[in-house]
């Protein structure tokens, strides 16, 4: 391993190079991620799922770094260009980018008006006006390279031009200093183009507007992007051009007199503006729009580690309802595991969403016929008047019932893959997707992993994103949570299994055939008996696979096969006779001689203590309503209770029971400035939020996590601040030494050029 990767690695993490160097060990010999965050921590000393990630990506791109280091010293070294200081300036790159700026020069052109001059024999003439002569006659000397392509001396000095302007276009140094000039003052400006069609006016805050481009938000330079794909606006950059051309032009002059300083000025002014600008400008695009996207996708990862995180509601019987007007709705009764217990469709709502009361009479029929606690109603087409028939039926039949709105995104793509229809086909693909809709709120982790993530409804500007580095980082975030969690072998799908640590498709398919044909499994070890499933596989996936009431009670556990010798001496020592005792105590003297690592004894404490436990019992479940909210119920100041849908850079989406999610902007967040909304709130959340504004015309409510009075508290504060840092800058300017032209312009200022 390169110890200077390691180094690298570790300075920016901030561990130890051991932890590195241990973990790229674990990582080379096949252990995944999940498998080293929770039963190596002896060896890395504790790191995390991300930490470990970070580890193995930054590894790979570091020394693809070098590879390509290497592969660019010998390109150039061919060409016989090699220098001492190219060499050491390409070494000390740290990122791919600048490797490529520095061997643009040496790079293979296409037919550029260079590359045609350089044919033409025209490369001594520019490095000879590169040399500033001090004397001399430019058409003489460029009269020396007539040819039957270069038919005059003003061709020759045109070609030596273009070699110069390219030169200018080539120079890494001056392009490093120019991009970071206009990325620092720079200003993007869009307009709205002449013939675009925008009939919402999606895009309309942006059909004149400049903004500075170190000030641009992510989701602004993603909007931007989609309009200027639509043809709606146009994106230019603005900023002091002449000051960076008389730049360019004093960093090869160096304040030298020469004969050819016309021409020099001519061909590096050409070189920035038809070469240099517009490529530091797609290049400073390119940068927003990859900064835009990771954020998002990081964005995307979180809310969608967040949604899966969510607790089950365990032990209740679920109605699915998925409501619709002209094609009913479909309803699906469920028992505590998920299990279908019956299906049916009903015709509730007339043409006018009035209900009609024989459809609501068998609603009735089915949730007192099969006990059901909780109704799932999607949030789709009629969800509002299906939510008002549930909470009627509730109240005028004194039911004990809750309910709870429940997006459908997906619901109806799940349901017409062959994985439903294997499991459901006898069913109708409409009534399919209520079963989604009721398993989603009785356990939300196996049913939503069986969908497309981008098909949840948890991202922003999903569909511009790459879809590579998306569909790898939404992998990880569902990797994370569905070995956090563990699965249980004996009824887990083969969807689930599928993202368990050292399994892939094919293993899980074979584990659940397994099952079907021999019956439930009764200890971990017969995994092995399992198709594809070697040893290698069974080590890294035991310990996240559960057994329930099986031969070896430690199966029941997040305990590994490898630690139950460990765990039986952890129990013995301490007199505990059987799992899941709460207050079992595990004094120092009894354990500390065991020979077992504090990483491994306190998970084994923990499971002893818990076996059962869940990793999403730490979050808050579903908000469960019993009454119908109309938008015409809300006043400005209402405090209400809701669950966060989505978070997206500028606030986040609540579901406080009504059809459309009200919005809380970022600056109705917190008492101080913060820089993301995921700082404060999480999907699955539930908030306590205050309607600030209700806009019953388009259905919006805007609402803040603070009461007014906090929110003007806050905002006073702030202008307090303002006015206090803006009277500090008064002084500060007041006490610097005041130059002759300051004191003319301040009297001019006060009285006036007479």
């Amino acid at each position: 391993m390169n110890e200077e990767i390691i180094k690298s690695i570790a300075e920016e993490l901030k561990i130890t190079q051991a932890q590195v160097q241990v973990t790229l060990s674990l990582l080379e010999e096949g252990a995944t991620v999940p498998f080293i965050a929770r039963y190596r921590k002896d060896q890395t000393k504790g790191l995390d799922e991300e930490q470990i990630l970070f580890i193995e990506k930054k590894h790979k791109y570091e020394i693809n770094l070098k590879e390509r280091k290497e592969a660019v010293l010998n390109l150039i070294e061919q060409q016989g260009k090699l220098t001492d200081e190219i060499r050491d300036s390409i070494l000390a790159c740290k990122k791919l980018s600048e490797v490529e700026d520095l061997y643009k020069p040496y790079k293979q052109k296409k037919k550029t008006r260079a590359a045609v001059a350089i044919k033409n024999g025209l490369q001594p003439l520019a490095d000879w006006m590169l040399g500033l002569p001090a004397e001399g006659d430019l058409n003489a000397e460029a009269e020396k390279y007539l040819s039957e392509e270069v038919k005059t001396a003003a061709d020759a000095i045109q070609g030596a031009k273009d070699i110069i302007a390219e030169n200018v276009s080539d120079n890494a140094k001056l392009r490093w200093s120019f991009k970071d000039t206009i990325m620092k003052t720079g200003v993007i400006v869009t307009k709205l183009k002449k013939d675009a069609v925008d009939e919402k006016h999606v895009y309309e805050m942006y059909y004149d507007r400049s903004e500075k481009i170190s000030q641009i938000a992510n989701h602004r330079v993603m909007a931007i992007d989609r309009a200027e794909k639509e043809k709606v606006i146009t994106v230019s950059f603005t900023y002091d051009n002449e000051h960076l051309e008389d730049e360019a032009y004093k960093a090869y002059v160096h304040g030298a007199s020469t004969i050819v300083s016309e021409e020099l000025k001519q061909a590096i002014v050409d070189g920035c503006e038809r070469l240099l600008f517009p490529s530091i400008e797609n290049e400073i695009r390119s940068d927003l729009s990859d900064k835009a996207h990771t954020s998002s996708i990081e964005v995307f990862s979180m809310n969608l580690e967040k949604l899966l995180s969510q607790p089950p509601l365990k032990g209740r019987i679920v109605l699915g309802f998925d409501p619709g007007y002209a094609n009913g709705c479909k309803l699906a009764v469920l028992d505590d595991t998920g299990k279908m217990l019956t299906v049916d469709k009903v015709y509730p709502f007339d043409r006018k969403g009035e209900i009609i009361e024989a459809a609501a009479k068998k609603v009735l029929m089915l949730i007192q016929k099969y006990g059901v606690q909780i109704v799932a109603i999607g949030n789709g087409t009629a969800s509002r008047e299906s939510e008002k028939l549930i909470a009627d039926l509730i109240r005028d039949n004194n039911l004990d019932v809750q309910y709870a709105i429940v997006s459908e995104a997906g619901a109806s793509i799940w349901s017409a893959q062959e994985e439903a229809r294997q499991e459901f086909p006898d069913l109708a693909i409409e009534l399919r997707s209520a079963i989604s809709i009721g398993r989603r709120l009785l356990d939300p982790l196996p049913e939503l992993i069986k969908i497309d993530p981008k098909s949840i409804g948890v991202g922003q500007y999903q569909h511009d994103l790459p879809e590579k580095a998306l569909n790898e980082r939404l992998d990880e975030a569902i990797m994370k949570v569905v070995n956090r969690v563990g699965a249980d072998l004996n009824t887990a799908s083969s969807e689930l299994l599928t993202h368990i640590s050292g399994l892939n498709s094919g293993i899980a398919k074979e584990i659940v055939k397994y099952r079907d044909e021999n019956g439930r499994f009764t200890n971990r070890e017969q995994l092995l008996k399992v198709k594809k499933l070697g040893p290698k596989a069974y080590t890294q996936c035991a310990g996240f696979l559960r057994i329930m009431g099986g031969d070896e009670p430690l199966d029941e556990t997040n305990i590994h096969p490898e630690s139950y010798d460990a765990a039986r001496k952890v129990m013995a020592a301490c007199g505990i006779t059987k799992l899941g005792t709460p207050d079992a105590q595990f004094p120092e003297e009894s354990v500390k001689d065991l020979g077992i690592d504090a990483y491994t004894l306190k998970d084994i404490e923990d499971a002893i203590r818990a076996p059962l436990r869940d990793y999403r019992d730490q979050f808050e479940t579903a908000v469960l309503r019993s009454d119908v909210l109309e938008l015409s119920d809300l006043k400005v100041g209402d405090q209400m209770s809701g669950t966060v849908r989505n978070v997206v850079d500028f606030g986040a989406f609540v579901d406080i029971g009504l059809h459309e999610d009200g919005l809380v902007h970022i600056t109705h967040m917190s008492m101080k400035r913060i820089s993301h909304p995921s700082e404060v709130l999480s999907v699955g959340d539930i908030v306590t939020v205050y309607v600030l504004d209700v806009d019953e015309a388009k259905g919006r409510v805007a609402l803040s996590l603070l009461p007014k009075e906090k929110l003007d508290e806050r905002d006073a504060m702030m202008a307090a601040n303002r006015r206090r840092k803006n009277k500090n800058n008064r002084r500060q300017e007041e006490k610097k030494p005041v130059t002759m032209e300051d004191a003319t312009a301040r009297l001019l200022a006060r009285f006036g050029k007479h």
